[in-house]
């Protein structure tokens, strides 16, 4: 337990040390390009004022109208379209922010439906993400068969090196799509990508925000849809895999100090065969332990550690 409370305390401190890292480094980069980006917007406000006989109550008046015309401008947005990507963006946790309900009933039922939808849409990714994991595992097995491999057996580097590069292919092929579609650059359609599937969800870049695009474009529309569905499917994978990496450092320590001499437990066995579909831990000298509520208990255990994490 002290080395489980030691870790914990390590894990708080480097979080910590690390926001502070980024709090740093984004005041570094960004903060001058903000006062920069401010004088700039205050000169073309003046100009405009000028211009235009404006007071500084009319000018703020045409700024408040203007915030609320962006959510139209790539027109209705609550048709069924635009309603299916606000509730993608929803249950999956993306929010880009480019839409909101607009109603008390629409806000209320906004609620309801991400309580629900929310932890529905992790059970599925993390059962899409196990059987991707599996059906990858047996394909790379079968390739080093194929390739006359004395040992066939899949290691975890080997299927953290295959899921790291589904994901960069991934990224690589939405990011060509929507620089083609969106007009952006690659870097930024990157980016869209990038943030889209990590669930950040900036709504800097959003997709399908042009004039009539969601209801004019209806394969651009499909592919979008799709591309996120099938993209977060293939970021929580690589998550499952890398979260099982971590999971069984951690849970052999907690396990072998739980023992209390009732034998050495390889908890990476167990953990791994969760990646494979199986069941059940194995001692160090390769027999089964007696089933008991312990040993029942871990794998659920797992699961409803590594939900949040998809």
């Amino acid at each position: 337990m002290r080395r489980q409370g030691a870790r914990t305390l390590a894990l708080i401190l480097c979080m910590f040390s690390y926001l502070l890292v980024g709090a740093a480094v984004f005041d570094a980069l960004e903060s001058e390009s903000e006062s920069s980006r401010r004088r700039v917007l205050e000169r073309q406000r003046d100009e405009m004022k000028r211009r235009y006989g404006l007071s500084d109550e009319d000018y703020r008046e045409v700024e408040r109208v203007a915030l609320l015309a962006e959510p139209h401008r790539a027109g209705r947005q609550w048709k069924f379209a635009g309603s299916f990507y606000f509730a993608i963006t929803v249950i999956t946790t993306i929010g880009y922010g480019h839409a909101a309900p607009g109603t008390d009933a629409g806000k209320v039922f906004c609620m309801f439906y991400a309580v629900l939808g929310i932890p529905l849409t992790l059970v599925m990714f993390q059962s899409l993400g196990e059987r991707l994991n599996a059906a990858v595992r047996y394909l790379l097995c079968r390739l080093k068969a194929t390739l006359g491999f004395r040992h066939t057996d899949v290691s975890t580097g080997n299927m953290v090196l295959v899921g790291f590069l589904s994901c960069l292919g991934t990224l690589c092929v939405g990011a060509a799509a929507f620089s083609r579609f969106e007009g952006w650059t690659f870097f930024h359609a990157y980016y869209y990508c990038f943030i889209t599937l990590t669930t950040i969800g900036f709504g800097d870049f959003v997709a399908l925000q042009k004039k009539e695009d969601l209801q004019e474009k209806t394969l651009y529309v499909a592919f979008s849809f799709m591309y996120i569905l099938l993209g977060l499917t293939v970021i929580g994978a690589f998550l499952n895999l890398v979260v099982l990496r971590f999971l069984t450092v951690s849970a052999e320590d907690g396990y072998r100090d739980g023992a209390r001499g009732q034998g050495r437990v390889s908890v990476a066995g167990w953990v791994g065969s969760l990646g494979r579909g199986e069941d059940g831990l194995s001692g160090t000298g390769g027999q089964s332990d007696t089933p008991g509520s312990k040993v029942k208990m871990l794998p659920l255990v797992t699961e409803l550690l590594l939900l949040p994490l998809v």
